[in-house]
This record gives structure tokens, sequence and C-alpha cells, in this order.
């Protein structure tokens, strides 16, 4: 009997782990057009596209980045934080900055969501990019990624009838949304997705 109890434990414990890695991992995508996927009210893709031109947002150090000079890039959105089994990212994360940095802008945003594992000042966080990883990225004042308290941004990424498609908020930290050069949410990655990873390189070439 003990024996037929442990299987099944084992069994449960094994669906449980492969249900975790999966979600970790996810991907979505905007739907093709006249696919039918994704339905409900969603936003003009030209609104929508505006809308993300519009915000207006203060970097770590306190100045004010207009999102309008990112047009004709693409741009990688990432909730960060520094106490995360994911904070090594940031290794790739640079290492992505410096090798598409032409035609690609990575904006990191601190976000303290997720078991309070971004707990520092605005000054203690940049410190800490740059002393452990050489963060030249640009990376923002920490906001909130989800909840009432949900930055305007990320409320824009996370709501189809703002954005588009996509209804996906922040899972845990490191979650990236990929932005096309015309300003259209098209990509929502996981934590699990490495930066210098293939999903994320074939979807940024």
């Amino acid at each position: 009997m003990n024996k037929i109890f442990l299987s099944v434990s084992l069994i449960v414990t094994l669906v449980m782990w492969m249900s975790c890695s999966n979600k970790a991992n996810r991907v979505s995508s905007a739907p093709a057009p006249g696919t039918g996927a994704n339905t409900g009210t969603a936003a003009d893709p030209k609104k929508a596209s505006e809308m993300f031109y519009s915000f207006k947002m203060k970097s770590i150090d306190g100045t004010e980045i207009d999102f309008n000079r990112f047009r004709g890039k693409k741009v990688l959105l990432v909730n960060t934080a520094s106490k995360c089994g994911y904070t090594p990212q940031y290794k790739q994360l640079e290492e992505l900055h410096q090798k598409m940095g032409d035609k690609l802008v990575i904006l990191g945003f601190p976000a303290n969501n997720f078991l309070r594992q971004e707990p520092g000042t605005n000054q203690e966080i940049a410190e800490f990019c740059q002393k452990n990883y050489g963060v030249t990225f640009q990376m923002f004042e920490k906001i909130s990624v989800k909840g009432d308290d949900q930055h305007p941004l990320y409320k824009f990424l996370s709501d189809k009838s703002l954005n588009g498609w996509n209804d996906q908020e922040p899972t845990w930290n490191f979650c990236k949304y990929l932005v096309d050069e015309n300003g259209n949410l098209v990509k929502f990655f996981k934590s699990g997705a490495e930066p210098m990873g293939e999903e994320i390189l074939s979807a940024v070439q």
C-alpha cells in the first residue's frame, strides 16, 4: 500500500513540475490578421501603437524618457529584480543590448511585486546593476507591474482592449514584452525565456 502511495505521489509531483516548467517558458504572440484568434474587444492597431509612444517615464536616475524616441526600433521591456533566481539574466540582457543595440532597445523596469525580491532604492538598484552586470541598457525607476497600483505602461501591455491582443500580465520577475518598430505589441515571453536564447533572438532579428 505504501509503495502504491509513493508511486502516485511521484507521478503527481512529476506532472506538477512539468506544468510549471511549461508555464515558465511560455511564449505568446500576436495573432495573424484574419485568424480570429484572441477574439474580443481589442484596440485599433494604430491607436495601440500611438499609445505606446505616448508614454513618458523617469529613468532610474530621474531623467524623463519620452517613448517617442523609440520609433523605428524594436523594444524589449523586462520587469527586473535584484534578488531573484532569474537575476543573472541581466548579463544576457546586456549581451543582447551590445549585439543588437542598433535596432533593438532594451528597457528594464525594477519591480518589487514578486516575493519582495526588489527591495532596494533606485540608487541601490542602479549601483547593483552596474557593479554586478555592467548594465548600460536603459533602466527605469522602480514601478509596480501588477495589482491595484499597476503602472499604466504595464496596464497597456497586459490589457488587450489597449494593446490589441494580449491579456497576460507578468507572472514573475524577468517576463518580457516585445514591441515592434511601429509600436505594436507582438510577443510575450515568460521568465524562463533567456535573452540570448533562440526564441528571443529569432524574434528580435
